[in-house]
């Protein structure tokens, strides 16, 4: 078979795998990011975007949330073996990200926030960051992706992570084809590339990818980067205050609630 037909194959496969998943998550579509006026990455803009009222509870776990609110609190998986996650399993605040690692805005975050939230909160214990792939881009994203969650296999998601956001790169032009994906995994840390290159390639990359897509879109989520914090949606690369308010918030909603 080759590349362009295996291409366009993993892709039809892909697209059947998330339609079946959308379905089995049995969420409803809450329409969060919905109409919000984001003016994050799809379009592309200038990675703006607001932060949004989502809901009574305001992240709280307890105090009987609403029923949306119970349903947005019920996305945070809180598994203390998640390669794509960083952060105490019963820290108060989950922040979950869906991002493209296509995606500038994300790339900007990445670099430039998430180092000061990590810093500030997830290393006091207030903050679980969990990563979502929500590849928007077309092949490489999908590709990437697909990546992200191999090296995860190996324990090396954030080091790719940090190696695919690394600097800019120009969407669609190569930059994340199969042999820069693996060179990525090389530098990251990733000890079996023969492995990582098999578990790039398989279903079950396809299916966890397609399963963090399906959750997003339920969501509304139509750009990238999208972010809920606890119960708070924020979308766009926002400056890193947002995110610290959001996080306060969060943090003393969840505290009146024990």
């Amino acid at each position: 078979m080759n590349t362009d037909t295996s291409k366009r194959t993993r892709k039809a496969s892909t697209v059947v795998v998330a339609l079946v998943l959308a379905a089995a998550l049995g969420l409803g579509t809450l329409s969060l990011f919905a109409g919000s006026g984001s003016d994050s990455d799809s379009d592309p803009g200038s990675g703006g975007g607001r932060t949004a009222d989502a809901g009574s509870g305001d992240g709280a776990r307890g105090d009987a949330p609403s029923a949306q609110d119970q349903a947005l609190l019920g996305l945070q998986r809180r598994a203390a073996a998640d390669p794509a996650a960083m952060g105490e399993k019963d820290a108060p605040v989950v922040l979950i990200e869906y991002s493209d690692f296509q995606c500038p805005f994300c790339g900007k975050f990445a670099r430039d926030t998430k180092p000061e939230l990590v810093d500030k909160y997830v290393a006091e214990g207030v903050l679980r960051i969990e990563w979502r792939h929500f590849p928007i881009f077309g092949d490489e994203s999908q590709s990437a992706a697909q990546a992200g969650w191999a090296a995860g296999e190996q324990g090396r998601f954030w080091e790719f992570h940090d190696v695919a956001y690394g600097e800019e790169r120009k969407k669609n032009s190569g930059e994340f084809a199969d042999d820069e994906l693996i060179a990525m995994a090389r530098t990251a840390g990733v000890r079996d590339l023969a492995r990582f290159e098999r578990d790039m390639g398989s279903r079950a990359a396809e299916e966890a990818v397609a399963r963090d897509a399906a959750e997003g879109q339920n969501l509304g989520v139509t750009s990238t980067p999208a972010f809920l914090i606890n119960t708070t949606p924020v979308l766009g690369a926002q400056p890193t205050e947002v995110f610290e308010e959001a996080v306060e918030k969060a943090r003393a909603a969840a505290g009146e609630a024990e």
